[in-house]
């Protein structure tokens, strides 16, 4: 039994909970906050058969693709004097996936 952890895109999460679940997967979602760019993600756990993992993957890999945004730039105060960056295009999407052992597995 494995114990898969991924953490996605809060864009990517509605389309890859219903493939999951179409698909047979039942998982557990929590609502997480990057650290960059302090936007919201969703992380899931997973408790499958160690044979089904590589096809929860393979689902990640078509619902959580990368793609560029354009982020607003941040304002900075210095002596009372406030500047505003430029917006940056950063890379967003796709998945952070752990996959461990689990050494007992129970479903009440």
């Amino acid at each position: 039994m494995k114990l898969i952890i991924a953490i996605v895109n809060r864009d990517d999460s509605t389309d890859l909970i219903h493939r999951l679940s179409k698909a047979g997967f039942m998982s557990t979602r929590l609502s997480t906050t990057g650290g960059f760019l302090r936007v919201g993600n969703i992380t899931l756990l997973i408790g499958t058969d160690e044979a089904k993992v590589p096809q929860v993957i393979e689902i990640m890999r078509e619902c959580c693709s990368r793609r560029e945004e354009i982020v607003p730039g941040s304002a900075t105060n210095y002596n009372d004097h406030f500047f505003a960056s430029m917006p940056v295009e950063v890379t967003v999407g796709g998945a952070t996936v752990f996959v461990v052992d689990v050494e007992q597995f129970i479903k009440m």
